[in-house]
Order: C-alpha cells, then sequence, then structure tokens
C-alpha cells in the first residue's frame, strides 16, 4: 500500500527530540526517506551531542524505514547547506525542509544581553534562512519542493520575556510569505505552524503564580505527534494549493491564523497634524486597537 510520503526526501531540523523527533519519525512512517539535523545542545543552544540525532535515525531504521544523521548547526550558513548536500547525495534529491531547530533564552527586555538576543535570532530566523536558501536551488531545478517553519504565537501574538524568540518568529513568518512569493512559479511551496505541543522548548515557561502552572498542565495534554501530523500533509502532494499560510496546531484543533491587514482607517483632506492626530485619528482608530494580550489570554479555553 502505498504511503503519503513515498519517495519524499526531507531535512528536519533540531530533530533529535520534541516536535523535531515527531515530525522526523512520522515522516519516515509515511515513506520518506529523513535528514535528521540536531546538533545536541542543550535547550540554551550550549554544547554539541551528535548522539540525539543518531538515536532518532536508529529509531527509524529499527521501525524499517530510511534516515541518515547530521549533526550541523543550521545558523551557519556553510552547515545548512551541508546537510541539504547530504540529502541530496544519499538520496538523489531533496523535497522538504522543515525547520524546526530552535534554542531559548528567556529573559524579561530590559535584563536582556545582545549576546540572548543575537543567539536565539541567528539559530532561529537566520537558521530557517539558511536551509530553505540551501534548499531553494534544488526546488527550482526540480520544480517542487515544500517548506515548513515553525512560527510561534510569541511571535504572532506576544508574550512575556521572550523578545528574542518572539522578533525570531513572527520573522519567520514573514520569511515564508516571502519565499511563497518568490518561489510560487517553480511550484514551491512555503507555510508556517505555530505548535501548542509539551516539549523540552516549552519546558521553560515561567511557573511563578498558581495561573501559570495551570497553563503549563493544560499544554502537557498536547504531545508534539499532534504537530507532526500537519507538518507531513504541509510537505505532501496533497498540499500543492496551499502556501503563504500560517496554521496553529492545538492537540486535536487545527487553526488558520491570520495575517497583517488594515483594520480601520480615517482621512482628512487637508492632512494631519499632531493635534488632530490626537484629537480626530486616535479617538476614531482606538476601538478597533489590538489589547495588549499574550498567548495565552487568546487561546483561553481548554485544548480539545
Amino acid at each position: 500500500m502505498s504511503k503519503t510520503l513515498d519517495g519524499k526526501v526531507i531535512l528536519v531540523t533540531g530533530a533529535g527530540g520534541g516536535i523535531g523527533r515527531d515530525i522526523a519519525l512520522a515522516s519516515a512512517a509515511q515513506g520518506a526517506a529523513v535528514v535528521v539535523n540536531d546538533l545536541g545542545a542543550s535547550l540554551k543552544g550550549v554544547g554539541q551531542n551528535e548522539t540525539a540525532a543518531q538515536n532518532v535515525v536508529d529509531e527509524i531504521k529499527a521501525a524499517g524505514g530510511e534516515a541518515i544523521a547530521d549533526g550541523g548547526s543550521v545558523s551557519d550558513p556553510d552547515a545548512a547547506r551541508a546537510m541539504v548536500e547530504a540529502a541530496v547525495k544519499e538520496y538523489g534529491r531533496i523535497d522538504a525542509v522543515v525547520n524546526n531547530a530552535g534554542i531559548l533564552r528567556d529573559t524579561y527586555f530590559h535584563k536582556m544581553s545582545y549576546e540572548d538576543f543575537d543567539a536565539v535570532v541567528k539559530v532561529h530566523l537566520y537558521g530557517a534562512f539558511n536551509t530553505s536558501r540551501a534548499a531553494a536551488d534544488h526546488f527550482r531545478a526540480q520544480e517542487s519542493g515544500a517548506l515548513v517553519h515553525m512560527t510561534s504565537t510569541s511571535g504572532l501574538i506576544g508574550n512575556y520575556a521572550q523578545a528574542n524568540y518572539s522578533a525570531a518568529k513572527l520573522g519567520i513568518a514573514a520569511l515564508s510569505k516571502s519565499i511563497a512569493l518568490d518561489l510560487k512559479r517553480w511550484n514551491v511551496r512555503s507555510n508556517c505552524i505555530a505548535p501548542f505541543a509539551w516539549s523540552r522548548m516549552i519546558s521553560s515557561i515561567k511557573t511563578d503564580t498558581p495561573e501559570q502552572v495551570a497553563r503549563v498542565e493544560k499544554i502537557k495534554q498536547m504531545t508534539p505527534a499532534k504537530v507532526a501530523v500537519m507538518a507531513t500533509y504541509l510537505v505532501s502532494d496533497a498540499a500543492t494549493d496551499v502556501s503563504g499560510q500560517i496554521f496553529a496546531v492545538r492537540n486535536n484543533e487545527i487553526f488558520l491564523i491570520n495575517q497583517p491587514r488594515p483594520v480601520r482607517s480615517v482621512h482628512r483632506s487637508e492632512g494631519w497634524t499632531p493635534e488632530t492626530i490626537a484629537n480626530h485619528a486616535i479617538p476614531a482608530l482606538k476601538s478597533s486597537f489590538v489589547p495588549l494580550d499574550v498567548s495565552a489570554d487568546v487561546f483561553s479555553w481548554d485544548p480539545v
């Protein structure tokens, strides 16, 4: 019986654990050959250990699938290029990249160092660019390809103590849209998933209050496998007409996330002054202001 991803070759970054591991396992179970990339670093991006990637490869092979391990850092453009080339060398092609690798260095903005901002943006945003750019030449040559990038409601909506992570994740959404536009003529798709799942990355969420503790307990119900199903769909041929979109996956719920568009306008034929903006424009627009919500305010009900 044919499988959804038979004949596909997929690179999954940050696949040594959590959501990436489940995406790698699910892709292989659907017939794909998988390049399992993981630096094996700590949650903060420190250190290196290739056993995490190799363990997932061993799992895939034990189940009868095809996979190879890669221990490169997505933040290094040469290493990103090498992991794409490893797929082509081993399997003859590259059909999809799932940009899942990430680190966290959470702290409130007024305490955040340049190093902590730089490191997080380098892995998430630069990492997504590096692997996508390396794959783009192959995708254009074969006139097909799919990219799936992990964004986050921390960037799409907001969260405390994550300015570096939020900036990178919202940047990824814009990067994905630009890729979708630029590579459409070669039948290359690019989409984002904002995952809700208990993983090592989510485990760093602050639990200073009873409300935060309760929120984390709810999140623990949501397994990475639920996200993996959406990722495997998006890299499959069944999703050939889906591009430039942002989805959120929360347990058994799938959300389509809206993208910025004008919501209201005001006009003054003689132009504006600071005074007329204060007295006319802002009062007229204020009812449509976006509140300073965090993700938990918007997703306030229990996972379904």
